[in-house]
């Protein structure tokens, strides 16, 4: 028998070396877990989390009408190095805790995440790995650079690099937090992090998520008490966690690491696995032109525009119920490849 409750558990990866060439002391990965392998092996779901979200938010993609529903799966979220659950600047060893966190990059997310599967699981091959915006950059770093291992790939509201335009937003995003003197400090800029969460609201939604009205079904009377929530919920961030999984995502390339050596195009047909890409017609992140040409170049991508107002919010695990069903759909169709 299946069961239908996440455990959540943290394993110890030791001293690890990354792309940059520093030592990450002591790693150490938070996880949850619904389900366990079967005989085979063959049921395991990796779903890799997003900026600024704990493992908790992608539990609502094992939900409802979710294919990954069926009690079959092995569910698994590893919480990202850097983000607050896993190792990070907010947690670390005291000799590289805040400011002094080393760089993480894309695939060192990924290696870690792979070391976490074999200590759990052994050298299996993943049934899945999906995931929403920073999740889906993860899982297209998997389906290239591991591909060996995974049968199925999901991205949505995503993209395989950070493209021009949304770095543009990045380093906007970056600048309200630096512009707080006290974000050079271990003390809290509470005047960044509320700038912040408001030049993150600024593009997060369809442009006309507001003038139809699409804020009054999260329950915000207006604009002020939508970025008031925005404000509030990056109050309760570190600000070291965020600036380090930001310059990850910044410079963010599946073709960088030493087997592709910044060839976006063999890395985009690396991965030769099914895959589902499926970028949100409104997002203002990731534009649907970018995911539509890197579909192009692999294999056996299945591309689809999600329609929803809500931009890069449609995404999100649960968030809307029109978009999630497109979702469904196209894992649904994945998971039948």
């Amino acid at each position: 028998m299946q069961t239908k409750q996440w455990l959540e558990r943290e394993v110890r990866l030791g001293d690890m070396p990354l792309q940059c060439g520093a030592v990450l002391r002591d790693a150490r990965i938070r996880y949850l877990q619904r389900g366990r392998p079967n005989a085979p092996k063959d049921n395991i779901v990796l779903l890799p989390t997003y900026y600024g979200g704990a493992m908790a938010g992608n539990r609502a993609l094992g939900d409802g009408a979710s294919p990954l529903a069926d009690p079959r799966w092995c569910l698994l979220i590893p919480a990202m190095l850097g983000a607050g659950e896993s190792t990070s600047p907010s947690n670390a060893h005291p000799a590289q805790a805040g400011a002094r966190f080393p760089q993480i990059t894309l695939a060192d997310q990924v290696m870690a995440q792979a070391r976490l599967v074999d200590m759990l699981f052994g050298d299996v091959t993943l049934a899945l790995v999906a995931g929403w915006s920073l999740g889906g950059m993860q899982s297209l770093q998997w389906g290239c650079l591991l591909a060996q291992r995974v049968r199925r790939v999901a991205a949505w509201c995503s993209a395989a690099r950070c493209h021009p335009h949304n770095l543009l937003f990045l380093r906007g995003l970056e600048a309200a937090l630096l512009a707080d003197p006290l974000s050079a400090t271990d003390s809290k800029p509470v005047a960044g992090l509320r700038a912040f969460g408001r030049v993150y609201a600024s593009r997060a939604y369809g442009p006309r998520f507001l003038s139809e009205g699409c804020h009054a079904a999260l329950g915000f009377a207006d604009i002020d008490a939508l970025l008031c929530w925005w404000e509030a919920d990056h109050l309760a961030m570190d600000h070291h966690d965020l600036l380090l999984v930001l310059r990850m995502w910044a410079g963010a390339d599946i073709a960088a690491n030493p087997r592709f050596a910044g060839d976006r195009a063999a890395a985009l047909a690396a991965i030769g696995a099914p895959a589902l890409v499926m970028p949100c017609a409104t997002d203002q992140y990731f534009l649907v032109h970018e995911a539509e040409a890197e579909a192009a170049c692999m294999p056996q991508a299945d591309f689809r525009v999600m329609q929803s107002e809500w931009g890069h919010c449609a995404g999100g695990p649960g968030r809307e119920p029109a978009a999630m069903a497109q979702l469904w759909q196209g894992l649904r169709d994945l998971l039948a490849r």
